[in-house]
C-alpha cells in the first residue's frame, strides 16, 4: 500500500490539563483530583514541553490552540496567557487563530472567564451535559442547571464564540425529555453545538456499577430527532455529534477529522506529526507526577495502513466526507456493498456515510478495511 505524505504548512496545538475538581462516573480521560496544584511549576513544565517540542516543527502556521482535559478553566490565566505567547512567538499564527478553553460551569466566575478573554481565548467549550438537575447529579457534575445557565450568560457576553456540550441517550431519557431539553439548548443560539450519546466505557465508575447506555433503538430514535431538531434551527451536523452554523465549525477538531498534523503536550496528550515525510503517533506520560519528572515522549511511525485507517476512522465521521482517493484502500466488495445498501456515498469528490452508515460506523470500518491486501506495499 502506498499514502503519499505531504510535509503540512500548518500545526494545531492541545494543551491538556489533567486536574478536576471531582471525576465524572463516565468519564474515561486523563483526569485526576488532587488536593493542590503547583501553578508554577505547571506552567514551566508546559512551557519548557512546548519550546522542546517545537524545534523539529519550525516553519508551520499555527491554525489553532485547544485547552482540553481534565478542567482547563482551573489553570491560572497566567499560566494560559503565557502558552498562548510562547505558541505565538514560535510558530506563525494565522489571521483567524482560533483559541479553545474548556470549562466546567462550577469552576468558573466572571472574573476568571474576563481574564481568560484578555489572555487571548476567543472560543469558550462549556461542558455544560444537561438542563436537568437530577440528570446533573447523576451524571456525578458539580454544577446544576442554573450554574450553567449562568455560566452561558457570562460566556456569550466576554467571548465572541461559545460552544457547550450536552449528554443525552441517557437512561430513562424519553425523545420528548431529550426534545425539550434540547430545545432550551438551541434557544442559547450559541454558533456551536456538540451533542455526545451517552457510552459507558470500560474502567468508568458506571462500567463498575453495571450501569447500561440506552437501547439501540432508543439511540436512534433520539439521534434521528437531534438531527431534526438542529437542522431546523440552523446547527446542521458537520460530524456525527457535531453542530454548528455556516462557518462556525470546530477548526481544532477539524484538524483532527481532517487528518492534518497536532502536537498536543501535556500529561497523556497525543499528537499526529509528519516529520520527514512520515507521520508519527505520539503520546506524552499519563501520570502527572510522571509527566512533571520524566515528560516520556511515545512516538511511533504509522504504517501505511495505520494511517489510511486513521483518516478512514476520522474523516467518515464529517457529513462531507473525506477524500475520494481513501476509497482506493477499501475492500472494493464490501465498498459496493455499502453503497447499494444505502450506506455510504461516493461522488467526484468525496466518500462520505450516510446517515444510516453514521449510526454504523465502526462496523461500516471493519468491513472496508477487511482485505488483507491492503496491508502490503
Amino acid at each position: 500500500m502506498r499514502c503519499e505524505q505531504r510535509e503540512p504548512r500548518s500545526i494545531a496545538l492541545y494543551i491538556h490539563w489533567p486536574f478536576c475538581l471531582a471525576k465524572c462516573p463516565y468519564c474515561d480521560f486523563n483526569s485526576h483530583t488532587v488536593e493542590a496544584i503547583d501553578q508554577a511549576r505547571w506552567r514551566r513544565a508546559l512551557l519548557d514541553d512546548l519550546r522542546a517540542s517545537a524545534s523539529e516543527l519550525a516553519n508551520r502556521k499555527l491554525v489553532s490552540i485547544f485547552f482540553g482535559g481534565g478542567t482547563p478553566s482551573l489553570m491560572d490565566p497566567e499560566t494560559v496567557a503565557a502558552l498562548i505567547g510562547q505558541a505565538r512567538a514560535l510558530w506563525t499564527p494565522t489571521a483567524d487563530l482560533e483559541i479553545t478553553i474548556e470549562a466546567n460551569p462550577g469552576t468558573i466566575d466572571e472574573g476568571r472567564f474576563a481574564a481568560f478573554a484578555q489572555a487571548g481565548v476567543n472560543r469558550l467549550s462549556l461542558g455544560v451535559q444537561s438542563f436537568d438537575d437530577d440528570a446533573l447529579r447523576d451524571l456525578g457534575r458539580i454544577h446544576d442547571a442554573a450554574a450553567a445557565r449562568r455560566a452561558l450568560e457570562m460566556a456569550k457576553r466576554l467571548f465572541p464564540r461559545v460552544s457547550f456540550d450536552l449528554i443525552y441517550a441517557r437512561p430513562g431519557q424519553s425523545p420528548a425529555d431529550w426534545r425539550a431539553e434540547l430545545t432550551e439548548a438551541l434557544a442559547w443560539e450559541t454558533e456551536h453545538l456538540s451533542l455526545y450519546q451517552l457510552t459507558i466505557e470500560p474502567g468508568t465508575a458506571f462500567a463498575k456499577q453495571g450501569r447500561a447506555a440506552a437501547g439501540e433503538d432508543r439511540a436512534v430514535a433520539l439521534f434521528d430527532l437531534t438531527q431534526h431538531l438542529t437542522a431546523r434551527a440552523g446547527l446542521p451536523a458537520y460530524e456525527i455529534s457535531n453542530h454548528a452554523r455556516s462557518g462556525a465549525q470546530s477548526r481544532h477538531n477539524l484538524v483532527y477529522w481532517q487528518g492534518g498534523d497536532y502536537l498536543g503536550i501535556g500529561p497523556g496528550a497525543h499528537g499526529r506529526l509528519t516529520i520527514g515525510g512520515v507521520t508519527h503517533a505520539e503520546r506524552r506520560t499519563p501520570n502527572p507526577e510522571g509527566y512533571l519528572t520524566r515528560r516520556v515522549l511515545d512516538r511511533v511511525a504509522l504504517s501505511a495502513r495505520e494511517r489510511v485507517e486513521e483518516r478512514l476512522m476520522m474523516g467518515l465521521r464529517l457529513t462531507e466526507g473525506i477524500d475520494r482517493s481513501l476509497a482506493d484502500f477499501c475492500d472494493s466488495e464490501a465498498l459496493s456493498m455499502l453503497i447499494d445498501g444505502g450506506f455510504l456515498e461516493l461522488d467526484d469528490r468525496y466518500l462520505r456515510a450516510t446517515p444510516a452508515g453514521q449510526r454504523r460506523l465502526n462496523g461500516l470500518l471493519e468491513k472496508l478495511l477487511a482485505d488483507p491486501s491492503t496491508s502490503s506495499g
